[in-house]
């Protein structure tokens, strides 16, 4: 996203978003998570519930309602709907996956295909026409959508401890060393001063709406906002965890992680005079191979900047899945193993249908969208800011908040400041982007 949007703007956007609109609404889920100890749903369900009683205490001590309104909130009648927040994050993690699965299956495919050495001395031309020939092709698709999906479904079908925490302990360790690996390698790259320059040096006059929107988006796909996963991982939390020291520390992990990414890859561009502004998968597996097969030890470098793309992808898909899988099994009181693979299978099939949009459906569109871009912009645009924002604003005007204080555990100033960007400034700043967007 950084060389679609501007480069520089589109990071200062991203790294202001993540500091003052991703970090207080991401507290503000994972301590829904932490005070409802349940699934997204439940969760929202049982502390409706509680805000329900504060209210009616609130009523009969202060306000001295009619017997009407008070029985309206003895009822939960005002707050029941607010479970319906837990849906769409867990539809919006579903909806993610489906395509994600799709993407993050392709850098399985070119992790096999650096280590035999495909993009050695390979031509723009015919990098292009190797890509154009991977994804016409749907039964390889497919074949790597499936191979990613039963790999994330493995490793969330053994529970936390078993199966996501055992991964994650080799997974994030090995992510920072390849990251920092490559980083250390581009620093050396002739590229790496005017790549710096691109990716920091800030042009104001490329800032705008969509700009903002993309930061905003990235910001929060890349801390798994409004997918209800962080309300899930909130529900493991020790009473005793203060809620804005787990989520600084999340943010400034996830912050540097996307700061390092654009290191490794926007010197890599530069040096062999590539094209900065290639889009997503055109940038990744068109644009860098080409580098690759140009540059020493190509085969290595390569091979571990795939590999590096595969963990990322393979530890957010288990932050995608999980919410559903959470639910199904509290909700049905089944086995963990039996509602992978349901919801694993069910995301497996909505995924097929973006690997078509690819080939096979390419022609077909809705609203002048492929299937895929469709997906992609319903949720990171719409599902993720959204439910985002309808999960601050639960925290921030519907929760008691003396309850909120003493769970956010943080500096007073702190979180004044919050209350006041979730309740105020975030739903202002997205109501006036979409407008914009709107009218455009």
């Amino acid at each position: 996203m950084t060389a679609e949007n501007g480069g520089g703007a589109f990071v200062m956007i991203y790294v202001l978003s993540v500091i003052f609109l991703a970090l207080p609404i991401m507290a503000a889920e994972i301590l829904i998570g932490k005070r409802g100890k349940q699934n997204p749903v439940n969760s929202l369900r049982t502390l409706s519930s509680e805000a329900s009683y504060y209210f009616k205490k609130q009523s009969d001590e202060l306000l001295n309602r009619t017997i009407k309104v008070k029985k309206r909130f003895e009822d939960n009648e005002i707050f029941s709907n607010w479970e319906l927040v837990g849906w769409m994050g867990i539809l919006a993690g579903i909806l993610i996956l489906s395509f994600y699965s799709v993407i993050a299956g392709w850098t399985i495919s070119y992790i096999f295909k650096s280590l035999t050495g495909s993009f050695v001395l390979i031509t723009a031309a015919g990098s292009s026409a190797k890509f154009e020939s991977f994804i016409s092709d749907s039964e390889k698709l497919i074949l790597w959508h499936t191979i990613f999906m039963m790999l994330t479904c493995f490793i969330v079908s053994k529970g936390i401890k078993s199966g996501i925490e055992k991964a994650i302990k080799f997974l994030i360790p090995g992510l920072f060393i390849i990251l920092l690996g490559l980083a250390i390698y581009s620093s050396t790259l002739e590229g790496f001063s005017d790549a710096m320059n691109y990716f920091f040096i800030i042009d104001l006059d490329k800032i705008n709406s969509s700009v903002v929107l993309s930061a905003m988006s990235m910001a929060f796909f890349s801390l798994s906002i409004g997918m209800g996963s962080l309300m899930v991982y909130g529900s493991y939390l020790p009473d005793d965890t203060s809620i804005f020291q787990v989520s600084s520390a999340v943010a400034f992990a996830d912050t540097l992680v996307a700061i390092l990414a654009g290191i490794i890859i926007f010197p890599i561009v530069f040096t062999y005079n590539l094209d900065p502004s290639s889009a997503g998968p055109g940038l990744i597996f068109q644009t860098l191979p080409i580098a690759f097969g140009a540059m020493d030890y190509g085969i290595f470098i390569s091979t571990a900047f795939f590999v590096l793309l595969f963990f990322a992808a393979i530890t957010s898909s288990i932050s995608l899945i999980e919410p559903a899988i959470t639910f199904v099994v509290e909700k049905f009181s089944i086995s963990r193993l039996y509602a992978t693979n349901l919801l694993g299978s069910l995301t497996w099939v909505l995924g097929i249908f973006t690997v078509l949009s690819f080939n096979d459906l390419s022609t077909f569109t809705i609203f002048g969208m492929t299937i895929f871009d469709n997906l992609d912009y319903l949720t990171s645009k719409i599902m993720l800011p959204l439910g985002g924002l309808l999960m601050a604003l639960f925290v921030g005007y519907v929760m008691n908040k003396a309850i909120v204080k003493n769970e956010l555990n943080a500096n007073q100033s702190i979180i004044d400041t919050s209350y006041m960007n979730i309740k105020v400034f975030y739903p202002i700043l997205l109501i006036i982007i979409y407008i914009q967007e709107n009218l455009k």
